[in-house]
């Protein structure tokens, strides 16, 4: 059997889940000694996400179909590359969690915080909390005037560190705010929550918005950031300082019906985007490789 055979910029849950079937191989890259005696080896399938460097254009003009995570970057790789679109093909980022209601976890989750069940959580997670917006997204937060809502800010141990001070500035919000270090369970956060709120000024794709909408959390994120392109306008922020978000989401929480509206909303879309659905896209498509 004739494999294909793929490389990578970086890896992926996609990526390793497609490592494991049979007709797939990773190409080697060569050793210093054998490039300089032997012709560079190109892949098949090239997935491509970050920053087009040389050896990125190389492997993209070189293999005979290229996979990204968003249109944006697509867009930029043609521009750049100038190869026909046919060649590129894009596969949004995959989540692999389990669901669980949300409803029996957040009463999990309340009675854990000592939080009454009927308030609102809005969530704010990120690797790195600075790029990804906490002073914008404390700033939005302080101009909610919903009453009964928690904001739960989870993350690891450094970034909580440096979160302290600038908590400090927000009096208005000392006794909503509940801070989650290293918390053993991230997913039960975004099941639990009501609203997932991220204003970053990060371009790369943010997988966060799609298992919010997976864990039927309505969510917001700014046109920065590349999930913008599977959101609608109500949920896009113009920027991270968009100031109207508040309003939104005084509204939404204000509306009950339309609140699970959306929820049920982002679910179905999230759908699409499950670690399945996703590796039976990219095997219907390397089928014809």
């Amino acid at each position: 059997m004739n494999k294909i055979t793929i490389s990578y910029k970086s890896t992926s849950l996609l990526i390793e889940e497609l490592k494991k079937q049979e007709n797939i191989k990773v190409l080697k890259k060569n050793n210093l000694l054998a490039s300089l005696f032997s012709k560079e080896k190109y892949a098949d399938v090239y997935f491509h996400i970050g920053i087009l460097d040389e050896k990125s254009i190389k492997n993209i003009k070189n293999s005979k179909i290229t996979i990204t995570n968003s249109f944006a970057l697509m867009d930029e790789i043609i521009e750049k590359t100038k190869i026909s679109q046919e060649k590129i093909k894009v596969i949004y980022p995959s989540i692999n969690i389990e669901y669980k209601k949300p409803k029996e976890i957040k009463a999990k989750l309340c009675e854990e915080l000592q939080v009454n069940l009927d308030t609102k959580l809005i969530l704010f997670t990120a690797k790195n909390f600075k790029s990804s917006g906490v002073k914008e997204f404390l700033d939005i937060c302080s101009s909610i005037t919903y009453n009964d809502f928690k904001i739960i800010i989870a993350g690891e141990k450094k970034q909580m560190a440096n979160l302290n001070f600038q908590i400090s500035k927000y009096s208005n919000l000392q006794d909503r705010i509940i801070l989650l270090e290293n918390y053993s369970n991230m997913d039960d956060l975004f099941l639990a929550s009501d609203i997932f709120l991220l204003p970053t000024y990060n371009k790369s794709f943010s997988t966060n918005i799609i298992k919010a909408m997976y864990c039927k959390c309505v969510v917001f994120v700014s046109l920065d950031n590349d999930a913008k392109e599977i959101v609608d306008v109500f949920a896009s922020m113009d920027s991270p300082t968009d100031q109207s978000i508040a309003f939104k989401i005084d509204a939404i929480l204000s509306n009950e019906n339309d609140l699970k509206m959306i929820k049920k909303q982002n679910r179905k879309l999230a759908l699409e985007f499950t670690l399945q659905s996703n590796l039976e896209k990219i095997n219907n498509l390397i089928k014809n490789i």
